[in-house]
C-alpha cells in the first residue's frame, strides 16, 4: 500500500494553490516552479481537479486556477480521489480474490479483513482532514522558521 506520486503532487499542488487565494488566478507554471512538479504532469491534474470541480480555471491574460470551494470545504480525500489515485491496502484489490482469480478456491486471504479495514481508516482520516488544515499548518511551520530566523540574526548582532 502506498500513495503515489500523484496524490501527493496533487494535495501539495493545492495547499499551494490555497495559499495564494485571495490574490488572484495561480499559474501552473508558478506551482510547477515552486513544488518541482513538471508542468504537464500539472495541467493532467488539475485537469481531473477542474472536472471534479475542486478548482476552476480562469482564462487570457492573468489567468490561472483558484478553487471552486472554500478551502475548509475541500478534504484530502477529495483530492486523492479526483485525481484516480487508489487507496487500497488489500492484495486483490478490494475484489477479494486474494490468491488470485486463476486461484482454485479464489477465496480471500486470511489478512484481507486487516487490509479492508486499514483502508477504511485511510479514507477517514484523509477525509477529516481539509485542505485549509494542512495550509493552517504549512503558514505555522512558515511562521515558526521566520521566527528562529530572526531570533539567530538578532543573537548575532547583539
Amino acid at each position: 500500500m502506498r500513495l503515489t506520486t500523484k496524490g501527493r503532487f496533487a494535495v501539495t499542488a493545492m495547499i499551494d494553490l490555497a495559499m495564494r487565494q485571495g490574490k488572484g488566478p495561480v499559474t501552473l507554471s508558478g506551482i510547477s516552479q515552486r513544488q518541482a512538479i513538471s508542468l504537464s504532469y500539472l495541467e493532467q491534474l488539475f485537469g481531473k481537479l477542474r472536472r471534479h470541480e475542486i478548482v476552476e480555471s480562469i482564462r487570457g491574460p492573468g489567468g490561472g486556477y483558484s478553487l471552486a470551494r472554500r478551502a475548509d470545504k475541500v478534504t484530502v480525500a477529495d483530492i486523492i480521489i479526483a485525481v484516480d489515485e487508489p487507496l487500497d491496502a488489500t492484495q486483490c484489490g478490494g475484489k477479494e480474490n486474494c490468491h488470485g482469480a486463476d486461484a482454485a478456491s479464489g477465496a480471500r486471504c486470511m489478512t484481507h479483513e486487516l487490509w479492508a479495514t486499514l483502508n477504511e481508516k485511510m479514507v477517514d482520516y484523509l477525509d477529516s482532514v481539509s485542505l485549509q488544515d494542512l495550509v493552517d499548518q504549512q503558514k505555522l511551520k512558515n511562521a515558526e522558521q521566520n521566527v528562529v530566523v530572526l531570533h539567530r540574526n538578532h543573537a548575532a548582532m547583539g
